[in-house]
């Protein structure tokens, strides 16, 4: 699983974009470059799904639904990236949480300091939480 993200940047007025884009969404010119972003970011904001998403295409995982956090991480760039955020308690989300990128695939997912040691023991690409393929 991809454990980095890429976006680009404007070789003219150095605006940065994720996902990568073809032109640029400050000066329009498409003189834009590959940019490996920054795996460490703080949440900017977020919310709380508690309740199982529409199906098709959400699967409901063998253990039933779990309320998952989706939020937006602001990435040293400059750039807010939509993702799912792993915590292990929704508080922990409040108030500039710093987060770490986990896997960019099949979106991007990023976790907290406590979630990450909490899954330190475990496999690295654990089991769905909330139906949301990690």
């Amino acid at each position: 699983m991809g454990r980095s993200l890429t976006g680009s940047r404007c070789q003219h007025c150095r605006t940065v974009a994720f996902p990568a884009a073809r032109g640029c969404q400050s000066c329009g010119r498409s003189s834009q470059e590959s940019l490996e972003l920054g795996s460490r970011g703080t949440v900017w904001g977020f919310t709380v799904q508690r309740f199982a998403p529409k199906s098709p295409p959400y699967v409901v995982p063998e253990g039933g639904f779990v309320p998952f956090a989706v939020g937006y991480v602001e990435l040293p760039e400059g750039v807010k990236v939509e993702a799912v955020l792993d915590c292990t308690d929704f508080a922990e989300l409040d108030g500039d949480a710093e987060v770490t990128l986990v896997t960019a695939d099949p979106v991007p997912r990023f976790a907290t300091d406590q979630a990450l040691a909490r899954s330190a023991g475990g496999p690295a690409d654990g089991p769905a939480v909330g139906g949301v393929p990690r």
